[in-house]
């Protein structure tokens, strides 16, 4: 195993600015595409790594409670203490965690509002995986759900809203692609990298909003703002970017 380098000033500063919300029980924070949610490869500190900065006196650290795929950008939940990370841990489980992404499509979908129900298969190539769909009686056969709600069009691209009920690896980018409707920039499952004149430079998915039971009681709900090359794409094709 490679061992991780020491946090670097500018990491320290990054986590820090990332923070959305805090209290007694939890830690949000907004994630920026390109940063690794947790593992990741060679000599790169993760998010995981970072949450190191917000570590107790006795080394205790925020716990993730879940991921994002390394280039989608948003809210990412964590736990500060070890009840927390228990009783998140089972809402999770238990469905419970409602999340809301936004996503950018060159192919707007047909309907516009919808329900994908597609079984889903890991598959392995080499170092790399990958989600596939498949027939619901495939022996690796996975059931996902996804919900999906077009915000607004344009010439040659959409706004989507996204609700996975599910939570299979790449769940949405593939679901988008079984449709017809690949996310702009997710070159692995055949999105286009640009839309009309514009280069799109990576994955355009955003996990908007989070709403969760809070360990202390009721329900909170936390929203990341979006990141503003994700709005520029948008403005650039003539669509407006819209809260969820």
């Amino acid at each position: 195993m490679i061992a991780k380098p020491p946090l670097t000033p500018a990491e320290i500063a990054l986590v820090k600015s990332l923070v959305i919300f805090e209290d007694d029980h939890i830690l949000a924070l907004n994630k920026p595409s390109g940063l690794s949610s947790q593992g990741g490869r060679g000599q790169v500190n993760t998010l995981d790594e970072m949450l190191a900065v917000f570590a107790k006196s006795n080394g205790n650290r925020p716990r993730l409670i879940h991921r994002l795929d390394r280039d989608t950008s948003g809210v990412i939940l964590t736990a500060k203490t070890k009840p927390a990370a228990g009783f998140l841990g089972k809402a999770m489980m238990g469905r419970r965690v409602r999340k809301t992404y936004l996503a950018i499509v060159a192919t707007p979908p047909s309907p516009a509002t919808g329900l994908i129900e597609t079984p889903l298969r890991r598959d392995e190539q080499g170092r790399e995986a990958y989600m596939r769909v498949c027939a619901p009686d495939h022996p690796d056969a996975e059931a996902a759900r996804s919900r999906y709600r077009t915000l607004a069009s344009a010439d040659g691209a959409a706004l989507l809203e996204l609700r996975p009920e599910t939570g299979r690896m790449h769940q949405l980018r593939v679901h988008l692609a079984a449709i017809g409707s690949p996310i702009a920039g997710d070159a692995r499952y055949g999105g286009t990298l640009r839309l009309g004149d514009t280069p799109v430079s990576r994955l355009m998915l955003h996990a908007a909003a989070l709403e969760f039971p809070h360990p202390a009681g009721g329900t909170k709900r936390l929203e990341a703002a979006t990141p503003a090359d994700m709005q520029a794409v948008a403005e650039a094709v003539g669509m407006v970017m819209i809260s969820v």
